[in-house]
């Protein structure tokens, strides 16, 4: 694939329509295909807005604007996409939906297109079940905003053919984006690996160890971590939050790992979802009280260490069951959630038996399948390894 690729894009909401800016960056014609025409005419109007400030801080130049602007066509009639080479989805996370759609678009294009979606929780092999050639599709999960991240995960299915992977790889990888595969298993690497970040998180809270400002703190100040969980919680939305750690939790068949908050759950009932209802674990409304954190580096360090090594081993286990490399987990987690270093590197630097020393002490402790530490953690020790060794 090349610049003169025809890229179709399904869906002009924020991400469809951050995919068809950096497509049409790269020199590519982008159709970018909707059913509301009130959705393609805000995409059109919110692109333009994003664009022009760009110039006005002088990242961009007028003509470099105009020129992605006239590559993207606008549509609400699905014939366009008659010619397109990469069709990629970003539409509802319904799978009943997504499946109607596709064989829509496979009778459309021709019979080599490559064809994705940016699910960011369903199985991949469930959508290619719906196509005739279930071999020319695959994840292509981008992250928010996507012009600005740089994370892309690929994820080819049970059935997709290897060489439609490194083709698609190939083209994201000339976006300028980090790609990193994985295995198509629930969260695919981030949703999966970040998972303890907030489940950890709530539980210490739950448990009354120290309050949520106390928390982000720590994770800020001694973790280096760009926003606290708290924070970032009530930054993505209460209800999206719960919901992705509800389908994880359920399509792990229930593992102790993944269980949700009755805590976050209450929020979500309560409707305070965050910043977007000006209340969640933070108040946000004019004249609120702010709260402030306690300064105490021990608590601190005890809170960081405990949702750290969770995190870690998670990652262990996302290598362990095969999901993805010791190198993508870390790329991943780096460039799709900003954490400050990959887990399984900071995990050489704090040394494995550090981390299996929190692990077996958090199980013993609790007498919980949730803390158990991974099998190549425990490896990892007994042999004297480290992950990048």
């Amino acid at each position: 694939m090349t610049n003169k690729t025809r890229i179709g894009v399904l869906g002009a909401g924020t991400m469809g329509t951050g995919i068809a800016q950096i497509a049409a960056t790269y020199e590519h014609q982008v159709i970018l295909y909707d059913t509301n025409p009130n959705q393609l005419e805000n995409s059109e109007k919110g692109l333009k807005k994003i664009l022009n400030r760009q110039v006005e801080k002088e990242r961009m130049t007028r003509n470099e604007v105009n020129s992605i602007l006239q590559k993207i066509t606008f549509t609400g009639d699905i014939e366009k996409f008659t010619g397109c080479e990469f069709v990629i989805e970003a539409i509802v996370e319904d799978l009943a939906i997504k499946k109607e759609v596709f064989q829509r678009i496979e009778e459309l294009v021709p019979a080599d297109a490559l064809l994705a979606s940016n699910t960011s929780s369903l199985s991949i092999a469930s959508i290619s079940s719906a196509l005739k050639k279930p071999e020319r599709f695959l994840g292509v999960h981008f992250f928010n905003p996507a012009p600005l991240m740089k994370l892309v995960e690929i994820i080819p299915g049970i059935s997709t053919d290897p060489s439609v992977t490194e083709k698609t790889r190939n083209l994201i990888d000339s976006w300028e984006k980090v790609t990193v595969i994985a295995r198509d298993t629930p969260g695919f690497i981030v949703n999966r690996v970040a998972r303890p970040f907030y489940g950890e998180a709530l539980r210490i809270y739950e448990e009354g160890i120290a309050d949520h400002a106390t928390i982000d703190w720590a994770m800020k100040e001694l973790g280096g971590f760009k926003m606290g969980p708290f924070e970032l919680m009530d930054l993505i939305g209460h209800d999206v939050n719960y919901k992705v750690t509800e389908s994880v939790f359920k399509e792990f068949y229930y593992d102790p790992r993944f269980k949700p908050s009755f805590t976050q759950k209450r929020l979500v009932e309560a409707g305070r979802l965050g910043k977007k209802t000006g209340i969640g674990f933070y108040d946000y409304r004019e004249g609120a009280a702010k709260l402030e954190p306690v300064k105490d580096k021990e608590l601190g360090e005890k809170i960081l260490y405990r949702i750290l090594a969770m995190l870690i081993n998670e990652a262990a286990d996302a290598v362990f069951m095969n999901v993805a490399s010791v190198k993508d987990v870390d790329l991943a987690m780096t460039n799709g959630v900003n954490y400050p270093k990959g887990l399984l590197e900071w995990a050489d630097e704090l040394k494995p038996s550090r981390v299996l020393d929190w692990m077996s002490s958090l199980q013993v402790e609790y007498r919980e399948d949730r803390y158990r530490p991974n099998p190549l953690l425990k490896r990892k020790v007994r042999n004297g390894e480290t992950f990048y060794g």
